[in-house]
């Protein structure tokens, strides 16, 4: 697992530690998700139908962004403990957004008071090699957001930057 830091600009809150982790399959990526603290103080989105849906990232949700070698192209997952996804492509940094293509994005959340895991197999299209960007948004019960990530650049959290893009993923 990868560790992700909390954004410099983000107070501390009952989550403490958030780490990540992903691997290339034949069908395109397994990744894991673990948030570490008082996961009874987070707003956990409840489980529904596992389909495509927009704004996951406007609470507790999981983000994926890949991109692979040779272009400013780039796909974003956003991946919510209610079993809920969305996929986008990206022409360039926020450009040309529309929905990308995925055969099945299958997702599992299990918690308890100290530990949440997200677990996502995703079957779609992901070119390797490619750099990666792993992150975490996490709403307390305040309405409080943190953002959790690889890295960050300066300034205010910015998950479509390459510099989060931190994961290089290479042909098995």
């Amino acid at each position: 697992m990868e560790n992700l830091i909390l954004h410099p600009d983000c107070a501390d809150g009952p989550i403490h530690s958030a780490s990540a982790a992903l691997e290339a399959t034949f069908t395109g990526c397994r990744a894991t998700f673990k948030l570490e603290g008082d996961i009874s103080a987070i707003k956990v989105p409840k489980r529904d139908d596992p389909e495509r849906t927009d704004n996951l990232w406007k609470t507790t949700c999981f983000e994926i962004f890949w991109q692979p070698d040779g272009g400013s192209y780039y796909r974003e997952f956003n991946l919510s403990p209610s079993t809920r996804w969305a996929a986008y492509d990206f022409d360039d940094f926020r450009e040309s957004m529309r929905d990308a293509p995925a055969e099945s994005v299958a997702i599992t959340c299990t918690r308890d008071a100290g530990q949440l895991v997200l677990e996502a197999d995703i079957a779609s299209e992901l070119p390797v090699p490619s750099d990666v960007a792993l992150n975490a948004i996490v709403e307390d019960e305040q309405g409080n957001i943190q953002f959790w990530a690889l890295a960050f650049p300066e300034g205010k959290p910015e998950f479509h930057s390459e510099t989060c893009r931190q994961l290089r993923v290479e042909k098995g």
